[in-house]
């Protein structure tokens, strides 16, 4: 029983314990935040197998001023922030040719493909089949000319499995019911689908992870290489995963690997879902970048994309421009709010970092996973343990190599 330690507990690295443990390692999970306010408790829930393009493109370079929050958009990019998101943004460029960009899109591809089978397996494993929603989402549109324009951008992108159809008559009333207006078109995807309660995911996963004779320490990790071994001070162990979202950053650049992150940060309200269907898979409006999924008990409405440093203080403006779309869209949520900030790890060619450092031989890694955490967790956590076991794994790893910065 090979002892391993675990550098971080949002979704990425319990669905890692949960593998390592049970593929026979005995394995310390070191997460020191038990209230869950990372990226992966706060997401949208939306397991997007339909997002195989990086954002690291050069339509989403051309089109980024259009984006900026101080025109509306969900784009900000903070004056304060500058020495965060600079380096990352020129990185970004220089990753988003179309030569790259295809690259990028195919590497995406080989882990979107494999997914949704991948979380089939977990939530039958961890004995939640019922946290699993494979019933799509839905894309609405408020004017006509963003329709069309949306339908012929979505029918021009690579989907990957995830398939789309107009909104039929049963989709647009159960639409229209939640809107003060009705909506100028919407689509809807098959082949994605939904968590439907990040708190009880999380509960599960630990459960399972402990089951499985796991331990979690609640305490931060630190990171060193001697002699070309990775050591965590204080939890002696022959494998180190680090596996931390956005804190990966400083453990990998404390050994000298590059490792060029920035905190994409989202944000969210919640309130309590007392007037929003049940059965109704997530909900974007797009011309708002917006999505709107209903938990077990509450409904969030998301947004944003804030690149800044991780804990740099929330900007109330974006919760405040949240609450205002709910509004102008007449729908029935209502306060008091939860409001939710929250940083996901995002590398500049918005592929994540998975594999073996060239540093120390029993180093792993898996973070850097951007919109995609929640989508990628279990597919990650199955190559990290064939890493483990010194097996192929099931999807080439090259392009996610963190050499590549």
């Amino acid at each position: 029983m090979r002892a391993t330690n675990v550098v971080g507990g949002g979704v990425v690295g319990l669905a890692c314990g949960l593998a390592l443990a049970r593929a026979g390692n005995a394995v310390t999970l070191l997460e020191p935040d038990a209230t869950r306010a990372a990226a992966s408790w706060g997401n949208a829930g939306h397991i997007a197998t339909e997002q195989v393009a990086p954002l690291a493109s050069p339509a989403a370079v051309r089109s980024a001023p259009g984006r900026l929050f101080a025109r509306g958009g969900a784009l900000d990019l903070p004056l304060a922030g500058i020495a965060n998101w600079l380096p990352f943004a020129l990185r970004l460029v220089g990753r988003s040719t179309p030569s790259r960009y295809a690259a990028g899109s195919a590497a995406l591809g080989s882990l979107l493909r494999e997914a949704m089978p991948a979380w089939e397996r977990l939530a039958s494993s961890i004995d939640a089949p019922d946290l699993l929603a494979q019933d799509g989402h839905l894309v609405a549109w408020e004017t006509p000319e963003t329709a069309r324009a949306g339908r012929a951008a979505w029918a021009a992108a690579d989907t990957g499995t995830a398939r789309f159809r107009d909104a039929d008559a049963a989709d647009l009333a159960a639409i229209g019911a939640l809107t003060g207006t009705p909506v100028a078109g919407a689509i809807r995807f098959s082949g994605s689908g939904q968590v439907r309660d990040l708190t009880a995911l999380a509960l599960a996963l630990e459960r399972a992870f402990l089951r499985a004779g796991g331990r979690i320490v609640r305490e931060p990790a630190r990171l060193r290489i001697l002699d070309g071994v990775a050591l965590v001070p204080g939890q002696p162990a022959e494998q180190v995963v680090v596996a931390a979202g956005i804190g990966s950053r400083a453990l990998m650049e404390a050994t000298g690997h590059k490792a060029p992150m920035v905190a994409e940060r989202g944000y969210h309200i919640r309130a309590a879902a007392d007037h929003w269907p049940a059965d109704l898979p997530p909900l974007v409006f797009e011309d708002r970048s917006m999505i709107v999924t209903r938990y077990a008990d509450c409904v969030q409405a998301a947004s944003f994309v804030e690149l800044n440093a991780p804990h740099a203080p929330p900007d109330p403006r974006k919760w405040e421009r949240l609450e205002a779309h709910v509004r102008a869209l007449g729908l029935p949520i209502s306060g008091p709010f939860k409001r939710w900030m929250g940083a996901r790890p995002t590398l500049p060619d918005y592929l994540p970092a998975i594999g073996r450092s060239r540093r120390a031989r029993n180093l792993l890694y898996a973070f850097g996973h951007q919109h995609l955490g929640l989508t990628l967790a279990p597919i990650t956590a199955e190559l990290v343990a064939a890493l483990a076991a010194k097996e192929a794994p099931a999807v080439d790893l090259a392009p996610f190599d963190l050499d590549r910065f």
